[in-house]
C-alpha cells in the first residue's frame, strides 16, 4: 500500500524528533522521494509543506530542503510512549529564554514589525550622530527620548509626568537592582505578588532577605491582606494593569486601597506595567500611577513587548522626591545607555510610528488570541479550560483535573513548544495548574491547530484522557 502524505509527514517528523535526522541534514528532492515511494509528487509536497510550516524543515530553493538548523537535537529528550517526561523547573525561565521554539511567553509579533521603517530611522540616527554624542552617554538617558516618553505616557497611560522624572535603563533586572539599591536595605520588608512574574521572583529571592508574598485573586492583589499583614513593608511590586501571569486587572477599589496603604505607611509601590498597552475589548486602562496623588508610585515600563526584547531599553518614572536619590545612586552604579539606540527609539516615538504599531498589534493580537482559543477548544476540549481576560500576550490553559503541568510543559518543550507550567510561578500553596501559552507569533487558526497537535497523543496520556 502506497503511503499517504500523513504517513510521510509522521515518518520524517519522528525521525527528526528522535535525532535520526539532525539539524542541517539535507533531505531527498520531492521528485526523487516520490519516485522511491511510488507516490505522486503532490503527496510528498503536501507532507513537506506541513513540516516546513511547523518549523521542522526549511526550504532553501535550488539548494533543496533541510532539517531546520535551529532545531535542538531532541533524541535524548523525546519521551517514549507511556513514560513520564522529566520536569525541568530548575532554571525554567532562563532555559526557555535561550531556546528556539513556538508559543513563547512575552515575545511580540516578529512577523508584523515595521522593519523597513526601523532601518530607515536607524540610518538617519547613525548619520546624525554628533561628536558630543559619541562620548559618555547621559546618566538619566537621552533627553529627546525622555521627552518623547513623557509625551507618550501622559497621553496613552494617563500619567502626568515630566521628562525630568524619567530614567532610561537597560531592562527589568536593571530596574529592580536600581530600585532596591536606592530605597531598601537588608532589614526592609519587600512584597511580591503570589503568583508573580517568574523572573522577578527569582531576582528578588536572591537580593532581598525579607521577601513576602501577597495573594492575587480575580480582582488582582488582595489589598485587605496587605493592609492586615504588611503595614510595615517598605516596597511592594505589582502588575496592576495586566497581572503576570494570571492576566487579571487590579480593580479600581483595590487600586485606591493600595495607594492609601502606601500613603499611610510611607511605603513605595513599584508598578510594573506588564502588557498594559494590550487590551482588546475596551479602552486601554490608565496606569495605577495616573491615580497617584501622593506621589508614592514608581512606574516601570519597557519596550521588550512593544518593540523587541533585544532592544534592552526600559525606563522608570520616578516620584519627584526620589529623582535626586536615584541620580546619586546611579552615579555609583550606572553608566548610561547607548545613545544610538535611544536616538532610534526617540524617532520611532516622536514621528508617530510607535502609536501606529501598537494600534496594529492590538488588532492583530486580538485575532491571534481568538485563533489560539479556538484551536485549544478543538484539540484539547477535555483537558484544558481557559478563563478569558481583557488583554495581554498570553493565555493560561488550566488543567481541568490533575496537577501534572510541569510534566506536560516538559513534554511540549520536546516538540519545540516553549510553554511554561503555571504552578512554578507560585511559591506557596494552594496552587493552580496549567500551561502559559504565548500566541502572538502564531498567525492563523490552522497553524495554531498544527502546533497544538504535535504533543496531542502524549498530552492525553499524561492527562489520563
Amino acid at each position: 500500500m502506497k503511503p499517504g502524505y500523513k504517513a510521510i509527514y509522521e515518518q520524517y517528523r519522528q525521525s527528526i524528533l528522535r535525532g535520526i535526522l539532525k539539524p542541517g541534514d539535507k533531505l531527498p528532492s520531492v521528485r526523487l522521494l516520490a519516485s522511491e515511494l511510488g507516490v505522486a509528487r503532490k503527496t510528498v509536497e503536501s507532507a513537506w509543506a506541513i513540516l516546513v510550516g511547523e518549523g521542522y524543515l526549511v526550504s532553501q530553493g535550488a539548494r533543496g530542503t533541510r532539517v531546520n538548523p535551529d532545531l535542538l537535537n531532541l533524541a535524548k529528550k523525546y519521551p517514549v510512549i507511556g513514560e513520564k517526561p522529566t520536569p525541568t523547573t530548575a532554571g525554567f525561565g532562563k532555559s526557555l529564554r535561550d531556546r528556539p521554539g513556538f508559543l513563547r511567553l512575552g515575545i511580540p509579533s516578529l512577523d508584523a514589525f515595521p522593519y523597513k521603517k526601523w532601518l530607515l530611522l536607524s540610518g538617519k540616527a547613525v548619520r546624525a550622530m554628533r561628536p558630543e554624542e559619541m562620548t559618555q552617554p547621559p546618566l538619566m538617558g537621552y533627553a529627546p527620548l525622555r521627552e518623547a516618553l513623557a509625551h507618550y505616557l501622559n497621553i496613552s497611560r494617563g500619567l502626568s509626568c515630566s521628562p525630568a522624572q524619567i530614567f532610561i535603563t537597560s531592562g527589568y533586572q536593571n530596574n529592580l537592582r536600581l530600585i532596591l539599591n536606592t530605597l531598601a536595605n537588608q532589614r526592609d520588608k519587600v512584597l511580591f505578588e503570589e503568583p508573580g512574574y517568574f523572573l522577578g521572583q527569582q531576582l528578588l529571592k536572591r537580593a532581598v532577605q525579607r521577601l513576602h508574598r501577597v495573594p492575587v485573586d480575580n480582582q488582582g492583589l488582595q489589598t485587605e491582606y496587605l493592609q492586615q499583614h504588611h503595614a510595615d513593608a517598605r516596597l511592594v511590586f505589582v502588575t496592576p494593569s495586566h497581572h503576570s501571569p494570571l492576566a487579571v486587572t487590579l480593580s479600581l477599589p483595590r487600586k485606591h486601597q493600595l495607594l492609601e496603604w502606601a500613603r499611610q505607611n510611607e511605603s513605595w509601590i513599584v508598578e510594573d506595567d506588564y502588557d498594559g498597552e494590550f487590551h482588546y475589548t475596551r479602552q486601554v486602562l490608565p496606569a495605577l500611577k495616573s491615580l497617584d496623588t501622593h506621589d508614592r508610585v514608581i512606574y516601570m515600563g519597557t519596550f521588550s513587548k512593544t518593540i523587541m526584547p533585544a532592544l534592552r531599553i526600559s525606563y522608570l518614572v520616578l516620584p519627584h522626591k526620589l529623582v535626586d536619590s536615584f541620580r546619586a545612586q546611579a552615579e555609583h552604579s550606572e553608566g548610561g545607555q547607548p545613545v544610538l539606540t535611544q536616538k532610534i527609539v526617540a524617532s520611532f516615538l516622536r514621528e508617530g510610528h510607535f502609536f501606529r504599531h501598537l494600534k496594529k498589534m492590538r488588532a492583530l493580537y486580538s485575532r491571534r488570541r481568538k485563533n489560539m482559543l479556538a484551536a485549544l477548544a478543538e484539540v484539547y476540549p477535555e483537558i484544558f479550560t481557559v478563563e478569558v481576560t481583557d488583554g495581554g500576550m498570553h493565555i493560561i490553559a488550566y488543567l481541568r483535573s490533575g496537577t501534572q503541568d510541569e510534566e506536560m510543559a516538559a513534554l511540549w518543550q520536546t516538540h519545540q513548544l516553549q510553554v511554561s507550567p503555571l504552578s512554578i510561578w507560585y511559591q506557596n500553596t494552594p496552587k493552580r495548574y496549567g500551561l502559559i501559552i504565548g500566541y502572538t507569533n502564531v498567525a492563523t487558526f490552522a497553524e495554531a491547530v498544527a502546533l497544538l497537535q504535535r504533543p496531542a497523543q502524549m498530552t492525553r496520556a499524561l492527562a489520563g484522557k
